[in-house]
């Protein structure tokens, strides 16, 4: 199974995550070149050696009209009707860094870019359609996480048109390379948030900013000694996008290392790492037993087939069969670890009224399975993803389907396209 890890322990932002990435493809110039015929206006990327802490890696650089932007962000603000129309720079300082906030000169007009003029310039661009449909999820996310911190709507969410351009290129960059390696399995650590303030046009705000913290729910992150903003709302939407498991680093055997080099300087290497490799798929031994019940009641055996799964069985079922003197009988099937047949063994005894029990020894090949939550108009759906030998899937949670299909009057069918 082609697996993708991605070490985040020094945070994550787009234009980082871009160049670890990058260092995985064999031809870089072709997708430099890809990117640069894209159809963003005045968009040039180019790709810089940089050092971290004695590690060499690769950071990308995003110029706009021959300037690069220093904001490797998207940094929405809620559009208002008065006054705040022409506020400055909506431009994130570490509070730590001592940085001097230049005023934006209000003779200097911005046109403030909505999720409509986002999807505009993303649907013209040259891209396959999953990369353009990744682009556009990853900003929904985003302006899902702004609408949520700043309390209105999503459609009162705009970006400002300084740094827009550069993000699009660094989100756009990200899937379109994830789409180019192809990974099966996507998995992350626990994401290093950072520490301390960050300043913006809104005032001083805790690490991680609430964009961020909104955007990693439900995902394992932590703070440390490091004092800034090491993961920003386009790095969160991102990991939350495309990353299938997050935790540590599975068995594999690591094909190719990228070091994506960040701009800042800190105590520690300033870099996200992403290693791709192969992981095994040989399957795994598992104990299959079995045992005949002609003279239990149907609620007794159900009883016993929940306290099979409770106690760790990886399935327990029945299946109708007929026996000596011809009485109708159940078959009870348990499927479990090797290392748990022996307490296993104890409950179906305990449980049922056998005399017997047989086992079989079994090679079990399996689908990759992780869980995630989707949020969608319609409430929280919970998706099941499965991959591998080949194959990925996916999957809504029934209950979940149940719920939207019941509170708007669909059908089961119309909910699972709906959360879609």
């Amino acid at each position: 199974m082609k697996t993708l890890y991605l070490d985040c322990g020094m945070g994550a932002a787009g234009d980082m995550l871009m160049s670890a990435l990058l260092e995985l493809v064999e031809d870089r110039q072709a997708f430099l070149e890809q990117m640069n015929h894209l159809g963003l206006p005045g968009v040039a990327l180019r790709t810089l050696p940089a050092e971290t802490c004695g590690i060499s890696g690769t950071r990308v650089e995003v110029c706009v009209n021959g300037q690069e932007e220093h904001s490797h962000d998207v940094f929405p603000e809620v559009h208002m009707h008065h006054s705040r129309e022409h506020e400055h720079e909506h431009e994130h300082h570490h509070h730590h860094d001592h940085d001097h906030v230049h005023p934006h000169d209000h003779e200097h007009h911005h046109h403030h870019t909505g999720m409509h003029e986002i999807e505009h310039i993303l649907s013209h661009l040259d891209l396959p359609e999953p990369v353009r449909a990744d682009a556009a999820a990853v900003y929904h996310l985003i302006a899902e996480a702004e609408s949520h911190a700043h309390g209105c709507p999503v459609d009162q969410i705009h970006f400002h048109e300084v740094g827009t351009l550069d993000a699009v290129a660094d989100v756009v960059g990200v899937c379109l390379l994830m789409h180019q390696i192809g990974a099966d399995k996507i998995v992350a650590s626990p994401i290093h948030v950072g520490s301390g303030q960050v300043r913006c046009a809104h005032g001083i705000l805790p690490v991680p900013a609430p964009a961020t913290a909104y955007l990693l729910q439900g995902v394992p992150i932590y703070s440390g000694a490091i004092r800034g903003e090491l993961c920003t709302p386009t790095g969160a939407a991102l990991l939350k996008h495309f990353v299938h498991h997050f935790g540590p680093m599975p068995v594999m055997t690591v094909q190719a290392i990228g070091y994506g080099v960040g701009s800042k300087q800190f105590e520690a290497a300033n870099c996200v790492r992403a290693m791709l490799g192969e992981r095994n798929q040989n399957g795994d031994e598992v104990a299959e037993l079995r045992c005949n019940l002609d003279d239990m009641t149907p609620e007794a055996i159900a009883f016993a087939q929940e306290e099979l799964l409770r106690a760790g069985a990886l399935d327990a079922f029945t299946t109708p069969i007929g026996m000596k003197k011809g009485r109708p009988a159940v078959l009870l099937t348990c499927l479990c670890r090797v290392e748990d047949r022996e307490a296993l063994l104890k409950l179906l005894f305990r449980h049922t009224t056998t005399l017997g029990v047989r086992e079989t020894l079994c090679r079990r090949y399996t689908l990759e399975r992780s869980l995630r939550t989707a949020e969608t108009p319609y409430g929280p759906v919970g998706i099941k993803h499965a991959c591998g030998w080949g194959t990925v899937r996916e999957k809504g949670e029934y209950e979940d389907l149940a719920r939207i299909a019941r509170e708007h009057g669909l059908t089961l069918e119309e909910a699972e396209h709906l959360a879609h």
